[in-house]
């Protein structure tokens, strides 16, 4: 009987224990270059961002980016915090999840603030390539709810640095960019 209740125990821990998936770490910190295209102009700049794993199948992360838009003297910084889910799928690909908080403050009382949420696969391709692709949903008081889809790579040079490349597709044609170097642990 002991050994039964143990066995049950065990077994329904295991959909909990699960890791990410081999190759995959949710613990980096990276910084480069931002652009955001739109219809109603552009802008460019610089952006941070991290992602630290706090169990094995939970993350948080936050994002931050100062842009400048083209032929202005007009810039704003961008915030995201918010934490993640991830559940190994197969060998190399987790399903991701997350939820994020998210402002824009672009100064002279022109502020916005909502959420966005995210589901979609990360996956080892190669042991030095790895890429996702989500789809995700913005939204709030501030923000009008628009869909997006984003592409996303790290290009792995040794066990800890690489360069990470990310598009956003935004629903209507707006795109936002980021390229620059990560470093994982």
């Amino acid at each position: 009987m002991k050994r039964l209740v143990i066995a049950i125990a065990l077994a329904a821990t295991l959909p909990l224990a699960a890791s990410a998936a081999d190759g995959i770490s949710y613990n980096s910190v990276k910084g480069g270059y931002v652009a955001t295209n739109t219809d109603g102009g552009n802008a460019d700049g610089w952006g941070l961002g991290g992602s630290v794993a706090v169990h094995p199948n939970f993350h948080l992360f936050a994002d931050y980016a100062n842009q400048k838009i083209d032929h202005t003297s007009v810039d704003f910084d961008q915030w995201r915090v918010g934490a993640g889910y991830n559940r190994g799928i197969s060998q190399r690909t987790d399903f991701v999840g997350t939820l994020a908080y998210e402002k824009l403050d672009a100064g002279a009382g022109i502020n916005a603030e909502g959420y966005s949420v995210e589901a979609g696969l990360r996956s080892a391709l190669t042991p030095n390539i790895e890429g996702y692709a989500m789809v995700g949903y913005q939204d709030g008081n501030d923000f009008a709810g628009d869909a997006y889809g984003r592409l996303g790579t790290n290009v792995k040079f040794n066990q800890n640095w690489g360069i990470n490349a990310d598009v956003r597709l935004v629903k209507g044609g707006d795109t936002q960019w980021f390229v620059g170097p990560r470093f994982t642990w």
